[in-house]
């Protein structure tokens, strides 16, 4: 039987501890989370029946501010891979050096199934459970995996009906209730501002770079797209329909208008073949960004992918066998704490200005996100460097000194 997800993760710290010299004490409380709560969630139909789905929110560590994680909607979300997700927040907060703890939340649930009336019912019955372990300075959630902007208004008015008006309490929020000019964007965008700086750092020229993206959702289209304005080539592109390829390159901005009005990509009309998301990981390229789900990366596929660079753009992509074996074969992976680190940097320049209630404009906030990433990539491949490890050991490495340091000042641990 294989590791579980969580496992995963905390093998990832391991890999990492030894790096820093992580005392027996503070490696207990670094490898467990602080709370999880599972909350019971009826959900009336729009055709009478009743459906009672499960909510999980886990609070991993909150010695370095409030804890910080979207909120996912999916049939696998389970208390298991939340607490996974929640460690590598914690990691990936402290990595790009923002006052943020590490946590996640999901509900059990395929989405595509429900009316827009039923997610609205089902996401305020879920922010009433948790509304007591969530706040402004206590726990903000974020969107991720098939919510948005439209889901976090509903939980920021759930939130506020009893609390006042809270913007602050999620981000991912639409413009007119306090968003961030540029936070949609963050994550796909700052997934490419990592690339850039690797590129930049080892002579390559992002103009001929061949990109393929599995996952086409808020991610990987603006990564894309992204992608696409740096000048690289996006030869291949997929989501949960199927996926593309053009050695030629993909119109991207073509089949991001496709996907924006409902469609999935193997709905563009334009030159390309039709593929697999399985085909799209062994793609011919130079660059691969898997920004869908977990674990699609593993001991059976590793060896096939031809990209000389992984991107993580999704969280936890990779598990530790398949990261092995990759790194065996030279292929350089930028781990997800750092490449996909853009989401909650964009949330916490969101978060700050609805406490200051002022507003950015757009280049602002892309300068910071494009300043913030660079720093963090810099910082990890010189740590790489130094103790001659990899990417991924380096940036564990940094985010755990950062934590440890928070947690033994505030005397949780002497």
């Amino acid at each position: 039987m294989g590791l579980t997800a969580f496992e995963a993760v905390n093998r990832y710290f391991e890999e990492a501890a030894g790096i820093v010299g992580l005392s027996d004490e503070m490696h207990a409380v670094l490898t467990t989370t602080y709370r999880e709560i599972s909350v019971q969630i009826p959900v009336r139909l729009d055709n009478g029946d009743l459906s009672v789905v499960r909510g999980y929110r886990v609070q991993h560590n909150g010695a370095r501010g409030p804890f910080k994680g979207g909120i996912r909607y999916h049939p696998t979300a389970q208390l298991e891979e939340i607490r996974a997700l929640a460690a590598l927040m914690t990691w990936k907060s402290a990595l790009v050096d923002i006052p943020f703890g590490g946590a996640k939340g999901g509900i059990a649930v395929d989405p595509t199934t429900m009316s827009q009336d039923e997610l609205q019912r089902m996401t305020r019955r879920f922010t009433n459970g948790i509304a007591h372990l969530i706040g402004v300075y206590q726990d903000i959630p974020a969107p991720d995996v098939n919510t948005n902007a439209q889901t976090m208004a509903w939980m920021m008015d759930a939130y506020s009906a009893t609390h006042g008006y809270s913007p602050g309490v999620v981000t991912g929020k639409p413009l007119a209730l306090g968003g961030a000019p540029g936070r949609e964007q963050a994550t796909g965008r700052g997934v490419i501002f990592v690339l850039a700086a690797y590129a930049a750092e080892h002579g390559l020229e992002m103009r001929n770079l061949r990109v393929a993206i599995q996952g086409f959702g808020n991610v990987g289209s603006w990564a894309a797209v992204s992608a696409a304005d740096h000048g690289c080539r996006v030869v291949a592109a997929s989501d949960r329909f199927g996926g593309l390829a053009n050695a030629g390159g993909l119109d991207v901005s073509a089949l991001a208008e496709v996907v924006a009005k409902g469609g999935g990509v193997p709905d563009y009309e334009g030159a390309a073949d039709h593929i697999s998301n399985d085909d799209l990981l062994a793609a011919d390229c130079d660059v691969l960004i898997p920004a869908a789900l977990g674990e699609v990366i593993h001991e059976g596929n590793a060896s096939a992918i031809q990209a000389t660079v992984i991107v993580e753009a999704a969280n936890y992509p990779t598990t530790p066998d398949a990261d092995k074996i990759l790194g065996d074969r030279g292929v350089i992976v930028i781990p997800d704490i750092l490449a996909n680190a853009g989401g909650v940097t964009g949330s916490y320049f969101e978060w700050t200005q609805d406490i200051q209630e002022f507003i950015w404009k757009e280049e602002r906030f892309n300068t910071e996100l494009k300043d913030r990433l660079e720093h963090a990539y810099a910082a990890t491949s010189s740590m790489a460097k130094v103790k001659g490890c990899t990417l991924r050991q380096a940036a564990f490495a940094i985010g755990i000194a950062r934590v440890a340091e928070a947690t033994r000042l505030r005397g949780y641990v002497d």
